[in-house]
């Protein structure tokens, strides 16, 4: 299957200002936050906090390496643009776009530094929320995004069966 030019121009653009946003706002808390220190935004709800995270997404498998990551994201970044490439639809590679600049933004932390700069830290209902970064914003809201696009279509795709099936 030929992708468009257009798809992978736009993909591109997502990839190159997703990483741009996302490292450019890491080396901004790096330089005005001490590590583990915090400023606080809105009171009780949203602080800038910088911590290093040696693990995965919210903290989880701390300690398995950056071998073991750079795998992971090595085989996730293959499973993307493979998906990319089998698809048409433009809404979906926009959202895988956004999930690889996510996935490669924290990958390059952990080439750099061994470890992920982590820092926006949210307080709701009087719990912390794990601290993330940019990088975990556009993982997560590419994810969403094709959540919610399968959604979508999966409903529109029902109603047009269930008015088929009526006339």
């Amino acid at each position: 299957m030929k992708v468009r030019k257009s798809s992978i121009l736009l993909a591109i653009l997502i990839i190159i200002a997703s990483l741009a946003l996302d490292q450019t706002t890491k080396w901004a808390v790096v330089q005005a936050i001490p590590l583990y220190g915090k400023i606080e935004l809105i009171p009780h709800f949203f602080d800038l906090t910088y911590i290093q995270n040696i693990g995965a997404g919210f903290s989880i498998m701390e300690g398995y390496g950056v071998a073991f990551f750079s795998l992971i994201t090595l085989i996730a970044c293959s499973v993307i643009v493979y998906y990319f490439c089998t698809t048409e639809d433009r809404r979906i590679q926009s959202a895988l776009s956004f999930v690889f600049a996510g996935a490669l933004g924290n990958w390059i932390d952990r080439l750099r530094f061994g470890y992920v700069r982590d820092f926006f830290s949210f307080r709701i209902f009087g719990q912390s929320f794990p601290v993330f970064n940019v990088a975990d914003v556009c993982i997560t809201m590419g994810f969403f995004s094709i959540l919610l696009i399968l959604w979508i279509d999966d409903f529109k795709e029902k109603r047009k069966w269930k008015q088929n099936k009526l006339q």
